[in-house]
């Protein structure tokens, strides 16, 4: 085998790929959530709406996707469930009756005190300092950033 046809092998090794390592950690990380999530009645992608809207509440559809790189087709059923579960409403926005607006409800703003300590227990799960996770969520940043702007 030649050097070139070792390098090409080695370039589609699956344990090489950045994806592949992204996709499986990605699939620890759903799990892990998963079961931190479960108390709360809440899927991985509901528990994202919810920590927009605990930062800043009443804002539109639009903007919480913007946020969450979600398109409104995939947002809607999740705000829908929401909405079910009695932890959000949603309503034309007063500004701007083409977009709809989102609230937490009662409910919606005390699930953020049980919510408090998954951050700490995938720290933990992780076993990574803080310094450690700050700098791999960076580095996850600027990756999603590059590849965005390619």
């Amino acid at each position: 085998m030649n050097t070139q046809t070792k390098d090409t092998t080695a370039a589609l090794l699956l344990d090489n790929q950045l994806c592949f390592a992204l996709y499986s950690a990605n699939l620890a990380l759903n799990k892990l959530y998963r079961q931190l999530l479960a108390p709360l009645n809440l899927t991985y992608p509901q528990y994202l709406v919810m920590l927009v809207l605990w930062e800043q509440d009443d804002i539109t559809v639009s903007d919480i996707g913007e946020r969450l790189f979600l398109d409104s087709a995939t947002l809607t059923p999740l705000l829908k469930r929401l909405e079910s579960a009695g932890l959000i409403s949603r309503q034309r926005s007063r500004k701007d009756e083409r977009q709809v607006a989102v609230t937490l409800s009662d409910a919606g703003r005390a699930l953020q005190q049980q919510a408090k300590d998954i951050p700490h227990a995938v720290g933990c799960a992780a076993q990574c300092d803080t310094t450690t996770m700050l700098a791999l969520k960076q580095q996850l940043e600027l990756l999603r950033h590059q590849l965005q702007h390619a």
